[in-house]
């Protein structure tokens, strides 16, 4: 039995589905430009310097200490002792460590991608204690060594300026190379002989000049630890797994960090584990990364497809308006352009400018169309408003991401509530057999 309401229903769900492929192709696309500005961010970093950790500073304290040992003569059977000295080494955190830093943030440009570099002013201060004997207790004979300070920095090539270490008034010139095993890309100071430090606390300051990108962290080893950290960035990401009391502000921000040794582990930050665990810092994101937004917004591209063919749907069945499928699939095609135009033009303008660019140009298009498709200018142009409130709805998920899954699910409830009660008198069987609405019979409310 032939159901021609049944038939364009299908017809129009099939053209639907076929405009997931324009869709999938332009989402594909936002892909690859939004991989390409990956690769353009490091290569920018490799270029200068990437992102940068802050590590230390640690006191390796070298010593050597005697073992003994007792072996049989097999042949008299006495017990001879053996006396050898065996080198090794103690890490010594800061008891305290205070780190107060200031970032200036500028945008570098490769072709059409960006990256975002900054140059960090950073003056750290703190103390150490040296407990004589290094704190192994009198049941253990030692000499002391070398006392070495360490500072460890993710990439070397970002030091501004050379990096000038004040220990107890005196201003030494840190050398390159760190200590296996401890820090590898570090710098140091040779502090001198082991025994003049010890059973004293001594005070630095280390003034440093570090240029990066991305983002900075700090690996907290003193036993209390504090960072505060200010820009004028106005889009920063705190990062790690120790919160930081933060004011942000369109100005920029101003974070600080203060943690205690109870809550780091020394033992992963000295292996080298500390990037991903044990530490903590801002990332200096882009304020509106065009393709994530633009990726979001195809996202979204089925359903909005899916209202407009909804609307075109109802209007031809419900006023008896024959609508061509190739119509559906032109109108389709134009509401895909639009996300390709987005995206195009996002990368030349800021993304507002773009999608209200991209909006007024497929509106333009759209509602010179509906008016000769819709024969009346009155619902051509009435159609286009409402698809100009679509595209501010679509706006507006993007802008509130936390309140998308809300603001999607009261649209599409009301959607329904709509089309249910604007329909509730229709009787879709005679409708089906005489191609126009027919009021259910009885119904008078």
């Amino acid at each position: 039995m032939r159901n021609p309401l049944l038939m364009k229903s299908l017809t129009v769900a099939g053209l639907a589905l076929l405009l997931l492929i324009p869709l999938a192709l332009v989402q594909g696309l936002v892909e690859g430009r939004n991989a390409r500005q990956i690769q353009a961010a490091n290569d920018i970093a490799r270029l200068n310097a990437g992102r940068q950790q802050l590590t230390g500073p640690l006191l390796v304290a070298r010593y050597e200490e005697q073992v003994v040992t007792e072996a049989k003569n097999k042949t008299t059977g006495e017990t001879v002792s053996r006396v050898s000295w065996v080198g090794k080494y103690q890490v010594i955190v800061p008891k305290s460590l205070e780190v107060t830093a200031q970032a200036r943030v500028d945008t570098r440009n490769r072709g059409l991608f960006k990256a975002h570099a900054y140059d960090l002013d950073t003056q750290a201060k703190g103390r150490f204690s040296i407990p004589r004997g290094l704190g192994l207790g009198p049941s253990r004979t030692i000499r002391p060594g070398r006392a070495t300070l360490l500072l460890g920095l993710t990439d070397l090539r970002g030091l501004r300026e050379r990096p000038v270490l004040h220990w107890a008034g005196r201003a030494m010139d840190w050398q390159p190379g760190g200590q296996e095993g401890i820090l590898d890309a570090a710098v140091h100071v040779d502090l001198g002989a082991l025994s003049d430090l010890e059973g004293r606390d001594w005070d630095f300051e280390m003034p440093l000049a570090l240029r990066g990108s991305q983002a900075f962290s700090v690996a907290p080893v003193a036993e209390f630890t504090r960072v505060t950290l200010t820009s004028p960035w106005p889009s920063p990401s705190f990062q790690g797994r120790f919160s930081a009391r933060h004011n942000l502000s369109p100005q920029g921000f101003t974070a600080t960090w203060e943690v205690f040794h109870l809550a780091r582990s020394l033992g992963k930050i000295l292996e080298g584990k500390g990037d991903s665990e044990e530490c903590f810092g801002v990332a200096f994101l882009e304020p509106v990364n065009v393709y994530l937004q633009t990726e979001r917004a195809t996202k979204y591209g089925f359903l909005f497809v899916g209202l407009v063919f909804a609307a075109f749907f109802f209007v031809e069945v419900l006023r008896r308006l024959p609508i061509h499928p190739l119509q559906y699939l032109l109108v389709g095609l134009s509401l895909a352009i639009f996300f390709l135009l987005l995206l195009s033009l996002s990368e030349h303008i800021p993304f507002g400018w773009a999608y209200l660019a991209s909006c007024l140009a497929s509106l333009g298009l759209l509602g010179i169309y509906l008016v000769h498709v819709l024969r009346s200018a009155r619902q051509g142009l009435g159609f286009t408003g409402g698809l100009a409130l679509i595209f501010a709805l679509l706006y507006g998920l993007l802008l509130y991401e936390d309140s998308a899954l809300l603001m999607g699910s009261a649209v599409l409830f009301l959607g329904l509530a709509a089309v249910m009660i604007g329909t509730r008198k229709v009787d879709w069987y005679a409708l089906s057999q005489s191609g126009g609405p027919a009021a259910i019979p009885g119904d008078g409310k």
